[in-house]
Formats: structure tokens, C-alpha cells, sequence
């Protein structure tokens, strides 16, 4: 989502200027996060102009995929986030007392770094899912397996089947 420099001064001069659409933010499954998938996010906001600062107040709803934090299924988790950004196309900013305060730099806006920083700053710790079918569970995986419970059979080298005898006569000895 861009907005040009000009047509905020315009639109948000004397009112709210309002704004929606949709985004693609598929770019954060890649990076180094829990996100297996995200689908296209709903923005909608508005943008209010005081001198040379622009007050963004808008919300991203959406939803992503992420692994159950006890059996690694995919879990559907939605989300509706409420965000305020402020920018400021003022050369003067004193970026140690407005740290909240981002620089424009150039002609254009660009809201969709802000977006995806609140979708990273919202993704929850841990998820778990509701019900899982035993054949959803994740069974095999790089370096590593899931073992049963179930105790296995103890099978016994013909070789040392004489050295059973001796264990034998030790216990009755006790």
C-alpha cells in the first residue's frame, strides 16, 4: 500500500481520508517465523494530516497458518489487529525523542513494511489445536521419528541364549 505525498495532502487536508484493500503479505512465510501460510490481509484505515505529520489508524484482519505447538499440525489462526503508525515529512525530526515517529523519505508512503511488522509483532507464542486425528499427527521429520509407547518385544541373540541359564540361577540364589 503506497500513497504519494501529494495525494495525502490533498485527500486528508480538511477530513479523514479513508482507505481499504487487500495485500499480499505471502512474503512472511519465508522468513524465519511459525507462519506456514498466510492468505491476503484486509486493510482498512484512515489518515489524518496535522501540518507535516500523517496519523495512520487502521486495521489488518486476516488469517495464517500455524503448527500446533503439541503435534505440529496446521492450526487456522485468525487474527484482527488495530494499528497507529505516525509519519512525518518533516526534514526535523528528533528521532531520540519521537522514536514513534517514522521520516518519510521521498514522495511515496509506503504502509506495507509497517503492515508486516504488526502481523510479526502479533503471532502468538504457541497455538494449539482443538482435535486432532491420529492421522494428521506429523510421524517422521529431518533427523528424527516418533516412537510408540507400546514397549517392544525383547529379542534375544541365539548366542547368548546359554548366558539366560546363569541370570536365572543368580536370582534363585537371592
Amino acid at each position: 500500500m503506497k500513497f504519494t505525498l501529494a495525494q495525502l495532502k490533498k485527500n486528508a487536508f480538511n477530513k479523514p481520508f479513508s482507505f481499504s484493500g487487500e495485500v499480499d503479505v505471502s512474503e512472511l512465510e519465508t522468513m524465519n517465523n511459525d507462519i506456514r501460510k498466510i492468505n491476503p490481509v484486509q486493510i482498512q484505515g484512515i489518515c489524518n494530516m496535522h501540518g507535516e505529520q500523517f496519523f495512520f489508524t487502521f486495521t489488518i484482519t486476516g488469517q495464517m497458518i500455524l503448527p500446533c505447538a503439541r503435534t505440529l499440525v496446521d492450526v487456522q489462526y485468525p487474527f484482527k489487529i488495530n494499528a497507529k503508525e505516525i509519519f512525518s515529512s518533516s526534514t526535523y525530526i528528533d528521532e531520540e525523542y519521537d522514536a514513534e515517529i517514522h521520516p518519510i523519505h521521498g514522495e511515496v508512503l509506503d504502509l506495507m513494511p509497517f503492515i508486516k511488522e504488526n502481523i510479526l509483532l502479533e503471532v502468538p507464542y504457541r497455538v494449539f489445536a482443538d482435535e486432532v486425528d491420529s492421522n494428521e499427527l506429523i510421524q517422521k521429520g529431518n533427523d528424527w521419528e516418533v516412537l510408540s509407547e507400546k514397549p517392544k518385544e525383547v529379542k534375544i541373540d541365539p548366542r547368548f541364549k546359554k548366558l539366560e541359564s546363569l541370570f536365572k540361577d543368580t536370582e534363585k540364589e537371592k
